[in-house]
């Protein structure tokens, strides 16, 4: 809480990360004083001037060691707002950038405003690079926002105790992105000494979890990790990078991630309208993702599951039947609580469809072109969420599951869960892709590839206890804000319980709700639109 202690510490670290000879230097967030206040007024006094001494400093050393630094701190500004903003310096420039955090997290809500403007994009002789800040990086939004504006490099000041942070938030948004991600993360307390038991009884966590995870960590379009600090400790990390690898916006079966957006398809995600999803289904399902949807496959999934509420998914267009409608509704005729969920090609359209004993109850065509279905011309003008006795389902069909817009889409329309015949063959999407179209929505996923020629199924279900604030858990705080469970397989079916009632309460913590708090301005305009830009760039 010491505003001089901070900058002494601030300007220690960046002498020593000078060592390593730097271009770009990243500092946390809530640099200046940690994120906890007795009032307005503290909130207020704590706080910086854009032109003050504090960030005059960080200035100076900027200059003295040549290298552009990044910091998150609180600004006041001059229509009495006060923000927590990233702040870029740059040496004898001083202040090049700034850019408020739009998406704020819990307590950061009681006295800090969010920022409404869209982060700027910051040149630099390696190519643009853009901020953002911690819960940004929850959703997908605000670092899609930048990297399709251009950035190459996005910085993330994190402020944050979540394990998933580095696990699973920092660099999934490099591999969607294909950008570079240089994310730094505090270390030690949050929260000042005399308060740390009160905020650990009133949200359900020990107290030792309560300190920064550290890992601040340097991340490739791959997603791979080029290096991260231990969770305990100060420490300095750093990489090598050339920003040219962010050009390329292929993934690994030759999507293009940004030429085959469909802007015209996300208006909605711009706007404040969303549905729930249905409140009160907390009987758990039986969720099966095949990975080769052989008839013998799909008969030894049923008796499984006899008895029970199941959603079976199987790959795409695989069901090695000459009329797989009619033979799906066969086999289901014993098996009256049961939908499957497969894919086949109609015509031009490559379609998902949802079965019961009674027949179609829903299908869904893609949404996006892709070149391993060239022939999927005819393309879905939207997401169709079906209601059943289990909850609402939505269908993401092939490489749609590539494009966090479907799943968005899925969770504005009041989806609990999401089932996806697709192929796999990006690792990003298994080892993180899938799990995070589950947390930054707060929905259930099942994902059917078949393993033989991909990287295999995986279901991401929504665990039981949701909400930071939570002091009745059913089970101990494990460290993460929203991973879901996560069941995968290579070699065999995925097979979990799901409870489609989980996905109704959408809140991380105190009045940050993960779809209906989504921007609609800034970044969500970006996200929602803006074909033109996109295509400038």
């Amino acid at each position: 809480t010491d505003l001089d202690e901070n900058l002494a510490t601030c300007l220690r670290m960046i002498d020593e990360a000078a060592a390593h000879r730097p271009d770009l230097i990243v500092l946390p967030e809530f640099c200046n004083h940690l994120s906890v206040y007795d009032s307005e007024e503290h909130c207020r006094a704590v706080a910086l001037d854009l032109d003050g001494p504090w960030i005059a400093a960080i200035a100076e050393r900027a200059t003295a060691v040549e290298a552009m630094i990044v910091m998150a701190v609180t600004l006041r500004h001059a229509d009495g707002r006060i923000t927590i903003s990233n702040v870029m310096v740059s040496p004898n420039e001083g202040v090049v950038a700034t850019a408020d955090k739009q998406v704020l997290m819990g307590n950061e809500r009681t006295y800090l405003a969010p920022g409404t403007d869209e982060s700027p994009l910051i040149p630099s002789p390696h190519g643009p690079i853009a901020m953002y800040s911690c819960m940004e990086g929850v959703v997908f939004e605000p670092p899609m926002s930048l990297a399709l504006r251009g950035a190459r490099l996005l910085t993330n000041s994190l402020n944050s105790f979540g394990l998933d942070e580095a696990a699973l938030h920092i660099p999934v948004r490099a591999a969607e992105n294909r950008v570079f991600i240089a994310a730094a993360n505090k270390v030690g307390p949050l929260i000042p000494a005399e308060r740390v038991e009160a905020f650990a009884e009133a949200m359900g966590i020990p107290a030792e979890l309560l300190d920064g995870a550290g890992e601040s960590q340097i991340v490739d379009p791959d997603g791979v990790v080029l290096a991260m600090a231990p969770r305990t400790g100060e420490a300095v990390v750093w990489a090598d990078i050339d920003l040219s690898r962010a050009d390329d916006k292929r993934s690994v079966g030759g999507v293009d991630l940004y030429g085959t957006r469909r802007p015209e398809l996300y208006g909605r995600l711009g706007s404040t309208a969303d549905d729930r999803p249905p409140a009160g289904i907390d009987t758990s399902v039986a969720a099966i993702a095949l990975d080769d949807a052989s008839i013998e496959s799909l008969t030894a999934a049923l008796d499984a599951t006899r008895g029970r509420q199941a959603i079976i998914a199987c790959p795409e267009l695989a069901l090695d039947a000459s009329d797989p409608v009619s033979t799906i509704t066969g086999l289901l005729a014993e098996h009256p609580d049961t939908i499957v969920i497969t894919s086949m090609a109609d015509g031009s359209s490559h379609v998902g469809l949802a079965i019961d004993s009674s027949g179609v109850v829903g299908s869904q065509a893609q949404l996006h072109p892709s070149p391993r279905t060239p022939w999927a011309t005819v393309l879905a003008d939207g997401i169709t969420t079906i209601d059943t006795a289990i909850g609402r389902i939505a269908i993401v069909v092939g490489d749609d599951v590539l494009h966090p817009e479907s799943f968005r889409l899925a969770a504005v329309d009041g989806a609990s869960v999401v089932v996806c015949p697709t192929h796999l063959v990006d690792p990003w999407m298994v080892d993180l892709g899938i799990a995070e179209r589950a947390a930054e929505n707060r929905i259930n996923v099942i994902a059917a590839s078949r393993s033989s020629e991909a990287l295999g199924s995986i279901i991401a279900s929504l665990p039981p206890d949701f909400t930071l604030w939570l002091p009745d858990r059913e089970r101990p705080f494990d460290g993460t804000i929203n991973t879901p469970d996560v069941t995968r397989t290579t070699q065999g079916s995925a097979v979990a319980t799901i409870v489609p009632g989980r996905a109704a309460n959408r809140f991380v913590s105190a009045g940050t709700d993960l779809v209906g708090g989504r921007p609609v301005s800034g970044a969500g305009r970006s996200v929602a639109g803006l074909r033109d830009e996109m295509s400038d760039n």
